[in-house]
């Protein structure tokens, strides 16, 4: 399998790179650079991973990821079938706040979007009541280039600043600490797991794609995930089940979703979803279609 570099390289002349992206699917290798990134999921769907921990992702996101945190963008199994039927659409602005723009956020005037880097050096989503401000001022940021781009720049981090409700996203484990050939390791079982766990994969397999015996494979991946190999592969099929029950918006299919998400019967999926959601797969889509009517 063809790992691309753990660490991607940015423009070297620009402390704000904008980044337009389309097609059939998100850049689907894990990777980390020294630049925080803020992205706005025009369309797509899918789990982001940052780190070792997962989110669902759909049309309208925004997050915000922390510079150096492994990441990536993994669109839902549909997006990688020929013929390509589906595409995604992202804008994403790249910045490193401990870079050339660090005098800048030093300056006193602008000390609190230094301190919302710190309260959220992992990174943070942006809830729906702010999302269509928010967006109205990155577009515009894509239609500036040079002082109009850095003073709209520093008018959106301080419009952020002011947001409630700012979703965290969590970072444990070290996974930010590992090195280049740890990191290549690291994207290989990720995305291993995340583009097979609608079948079986046994312990021998994965460890076999990591070039170690079972017992060395789960003291490495407990070590750096903070979680069994088991309970990650329940931790991503449930993550896609969430995804699916909501895009069906129908109970009739939990028989359907529970086969395609790589569980062997229905009893099965439904204790490990309510053990990883703390409610059963039928009450996560009521509370999903409440919320959506209320709003």
């Amino acid at each position: 399998m063809n790992v691309l570099q753990f660490t991607i390289p940015v423009p070297a002349n620009k402390n704000i790179i904008l980044q337009e992206e389309r097609g059939p699917f998100f850049y689907p290798h894990l990777h980390r650079h020294t630049e925080m990134q803020l992205t706005w999921i025009e369309k797509g769907e899918g789990t982001l991973v940052v780190s070792n921990q997962m989110y669902p992702f759909s049309s309208g996101d925004i997050f915000c990821i922390g510079a150096n945190q492994p990441h990536v963008f993994k669109s839902s199994p549909g997006y990688f079938k020929e013929p390509f039927e589906q595409d995604i659409k992202a804008l994403t602005i790249f910045f490193n706040p401990s870079g050339d723009l660090k005098g800048l956020f030093g300056l006193t005037e602008l000390s609190v979007i230094q301190t919302l880097f710190s309260k959220y050096s992992t990174g943070f989503g942006i809830p729906e009541s702010a999302k269509k401000e928010v967006v109205s001022r990155l577009k515009l940021l894509f239609k500036s280039e040079g002082a109009p781009l850095l003073v709209g720049f520093i008018e959106l981090m301080i419009h952020i600043t002011q947001i409630k409700n700012l979703k965290l996203l969590s970072a444990n484990g070290d996974l930010g600490l590992v090195s280049e050939n740890e990191g290549v390791k690291i994207s290989q079982i990720y995305h291993y797991i995340m583009t097979n766990y609608n079948k079986e994969i046994t312990l021998e397999e994965i460890s076999k794609k990591a070039n170690m015996t079972p017992p060395a494979f789960c003291r490495y991946f407990k070590k750096r995930t903070l979680r069994t190999f088991i309970s990650f592969l329940n931790e991503v099929r449930v993550n896609e089940a969430c995804q699916q029950l909501v895009k069906e918006g129908s109970e009739s299919s939990k028989s359907l979703i529970a086969y395609n998400c790589g569980f062997n019967n229905v009893t099965h999926f439904n204790r490990v979803f309510r053990a990883m959601m703390g409610k059963s797969p039928s009450e996560y889509l009521n509370n999903y279609l409440s919320a959506t009517y209320i709003h």
